[in-house]
């Protein structure tokens, strides 16, 4: 263990002599010395803590290292039972029960030896899907309930098969729910068809040949819309509902689930508008699951973990198609297999029995849930050298054959109580329980006295230091408090209500008394705040090798400067050719430049994104140059920035800086930086750029000239509207004029006076 990683954490830890209950860390060779003279005046408790040939080393005998190391008691250690058929519960697995007590980091490592009995119980459960594309397989199972006992015959004499039907969930989307189609949902021309149905329980362990047939022989095909079914609600019931299944304490358990399709999972139920999580726990009633409709599909890893705690081993015999989504389903679920069906399952024997020598060949070692910062690992010792897998697994193993493990535990951190965890292979009952504490605790050999004279009577020694009694504080319990409140004393030892004496010393009657360093210097300081080592390096010399290191500060030689006394006094490389330092704009450090902010080296001259003084300086040359502007009143004091001005008749070629004065004329001027911050000095041109006044007469005249020019225009253009109107009335009278027709005759006012008419008023008598 490196001097600064157990410098800073036992400097911590043993800061309170008066703790009465040291703790051991984690670090593997670290040990305790309880030599209460083994500390020098000054030197900090925490140098206690080193590993052991640093301790031997400083003069701490053997015995008086205080090393606490791991311990492991079997405390149940049954021999293996070499077959099935004995009184008591068969026993594959030994040890059976340890203890350990660990050395937080120190891992310890056991072993756990594993054999499968011959003739182990089996129980069976088969598992099927009961929609209408199953019925071919249907009718196959019914013949073969047979073969299938003789299969299990053949695995061990003490087998039990049970038998269960599945399709999906009695709602839409996944179910036909009108009421007819509820209680037919299979097509027309089938006669046999059961009603829609989630899980049913058909049959509980049995043995008896018969028993299985007759119940098999009684399911009918049913139906659903969708193609996934509702298999992993099958699962889960079948994993949970153990005392209606009827798996035995001592077997080992198979579920052998034939399916055509896919499966719903975890959040499928939400189509149907079921929001309520599956809880995992059983739901069984008249054989039916009950809350098929009310609670969501289970997710794949809720069925792994109920599969795992309940030891049970799913083998998946799915028809070719589905081959590819049963396998990545397998690799989500340990310790299952997958077959695939011929079309009409007359292969489920063979396939089963497969299965099952592959699940009884490869075991598999795991643990339940572990404590906080314990770590479990596995090496396994296979028999005859044959393959070992990682994670604890062993294949190829032969039924009756010995497989090792070894296990190692390691505790990372301190536990607060005993803990117990199972370790165990994986679908078989038999479980390691492991009771698992720490040893954290320095279990030293104290002297019995009370008032021991080595802590001035006044307190007895623990693991070589003084635990005081009340009243009495320090290294050596010298330090009687009185009437003050310990708490008090302590609070001067703080800084700023910080770490008492800045975890580098103990405070003793309310004065910090500082530790000595591993150099040999101590710290210093009210409240030992400061020492000399920890000050800038450079080329691995602290301060440069050119200076003294006072309270983290290095305090150079006349000639030295720098923050580590790197660097020879000199301003040779700072100063400009006018022969400033760093044109008054900045301070040479080590031969260069610190400009002020803005400024830029190497001599601090120019200030990219400084404001120009073309803009900032441009009324102060106001001002200066003619007087005016706003600054007029207090010239020399507002604008004492610039130093030196002269007025000039022309300016140095380039382009000058202008700015408009009051009179809205243009000032034209040159302005330079001098050195130093705020200081210019200015050429201003005496001619300013004024506009023109106006011509009065001019524009009075040329006013009045456009006002009867504008007038002149608007009596043409009425008079040429009234022109044009008149025309186009003359234009239309002439048209109506032509269109007149006239008939040749006398105007009766003016007839001739003689008439051959008669008058037909008179007649002659």
């Amino acid at each position: 263990v490196r001097e600064n990683v157990w410098s800073k954490k036992y400097n911590i830890f043993f800061r309170n002599v008066v703790n009465k209950s040291k703790r051991c860390q984690k670090y593997e060779y670290l040990c305790l010395s309880h030599s209460q003279n083994f500390t020098k005046p000054g030197e900090q408790e925490a140098a206690r803590c080193d590993t052991r040939a640093q301790l031997e080393e400083r003069g701490c005998m053997g015995n008086d290292i205080i090393s606490p190391m791991n311990t492991l008691t079997v405390t149940k250690n049954t021999a293996l039972s070499t077959n099935a058929f004995v009184k008591d519960e068969p026993i594959q697995l030994r040890p059976q029960e340890v203890n350990l007590k660990l050395r937080p980091g120190l891992p310890r490592t056991f072993k756990l030896d594993f054999r499968r009995v011959e003739g182990y119980p089996v129980d069976l459960y088969y598992l099927m899907d009961l929609s209408y594309s199953m019925e071919d397989d249907l009718r196959s199972i019914k013949t073969l309930g047979n073969e299938l006992f003789k299969a299990l015959q053949g695995i061990t004499k003490q087998g039990r098969i049970g038998f269960g039907s599945f399709v999906d969930k009695t709602v839409l989307p996944f179910t036909n729910t009108n009421p007819e189609k509820l209680k037919k949902p299979c097509e027309e021309k089938e006669l046999f068809c059961q009603p829609a149905f989630g899980y049913r329980h058909v049959l509980s362990m049995t043995e008896n040949k018969a028993d299985f047939n007759r119940e098999v022989d009684k399911q009918r095909i049913s139906g659903n819309l969708d193609s996934p079914e509702g298999t992993l609600d099958a699962i889960m019931q079948a994993a949970v509902c153990g005392d209606r299944i009827g798996w035995r304490n001592s077997s080992t358990r198979l579920i052998v689930l034939t399916t055509d399709d896919g499966f719903h999972m975890a959040g499928d139920g939400k189509l149907a508008g079921i929001l309520e999580p599956n809880d995992e726990r059983c739901y069984m009633d008249k054989q039916l699951y009950t809350k098929s409709n009310d609670m969501d599909y289970p997710s794949v890893g809720q069925v792994a973990s109920q599969l795992e705690k309940n030891n049970i081993q799913p083998i998946f015999a799915v028809t070719k198609n589905m081959e590819n989504v049963y396998r990545e389903l397998s690799r989500m679920i340990p310790k299952s297999e997958v077959g695939v069906l011929s079309e009409d399952s007359k292969n489920v024997v063979e396939l089963i029995q497969a299965a099952y020598n592959r699940l009884s060949s490869k075991v598999t070692v795991t643990h339940d849930a572990l404590p906080d910062n314990v770590r479990v690992t596995y090496t396994p010792l296979c028999p005859g050298g044959g393959p070992a897998g990682d994670k604890g697994v062993c294949d190829n193993v032969i039924v009756g054959e010995m497989v090792s493990f070894n296990v190692t535990v390691t505790a990372d951190e301190c536990i607060d109580r005993e803990r117990s965890f199972l370790i165990g292979p994986l679908g078989i009952k038999d479980k390691l329980k492991v009771s698992l504490s720490t040893r954290c605790e320095c279990e030293c050999d104290d002297p019995k006295e009370e008032n021991h004279k080595d802590c001035d009577r006044k307190g007895k020694v623990n693991c070589g230091m003084c635990s005081c009694n009340a009243g009495f504080v320090g290294q050596k319990c010298e330090c009687a408090i009185g009437e003050k409140d310990e708490s008090s004393l302590r609070a001067a030892c703080r800084k700023d209500n910080g770490t008492e004496c800045e975890g580098r010393g103990d405070c003793v009657c309310g004065i910090c008394q500082c530790y000595v360093q591993q150099g040999g210097s101590t710290y210093y300081g009210t409240h030992c705040e400061c020492e000399n080592e920890s000050c800038e390096k450079f080329q691995n010399k602290l301060c440069g090798g050119n200076g003294k290191c006072r309270c983290k500060i290095c305090e150079c030689n006349p000639e030295y400067e720098g923050t580590a006394c790197q660097c020879k006094k000199s301003d040779e490389q700072c100063r400009t050719p006018s022969g400033s330092v760093c044109s008054g704009r900045g301070t040479c450090q080590c031969n260069q430049c610190k400009c002020i902010e803005g400024y830029q080296r190497p001599y601090c001259l120019t200030c990219p994104a400084c404001q120009t003084p073309c803009i900032t300086k441009g009324k102060c040359i106001e001002c200066l140059g003619f007087q005016t502007g706003p600054f007029s009143k207090n010239c020399s004091q507002t604008c004492k920035s610039i130093n030196e001005f002269e007025m000039v008749e022309t300016l140095p070629p380039g382009k000058p800086c202008d700015v408009r004065d009051v009179e809205n004329c243009r000032v034209f001027f040159i302005i330079k930086q001098l050195d130093g911050e705020d200081n210019y000095f200015a050429q201003i041109l005496k001619t300013r750029e004024c506009p023109e006044l106006p011509n009065i007469y001019a524009i009075i005249g040329g006013s009045i000239a456009g006002v009867a020019l504008i007038g002149l225009l608007i009596l043409l253009i009425i008079k040429a509207i009234l022109y044009m109107r008149d025309v186009k009335e003359f234009r239309r009278f002439e048209n109506e004029q032509k269109k007149g027709k006239w008939t040749p005759g006398d105007n009766p006012l003016f007839m001739n006076a003689t008439t051959t008419v008669a008058n037909p008023t008179f007649t002659g008598e």
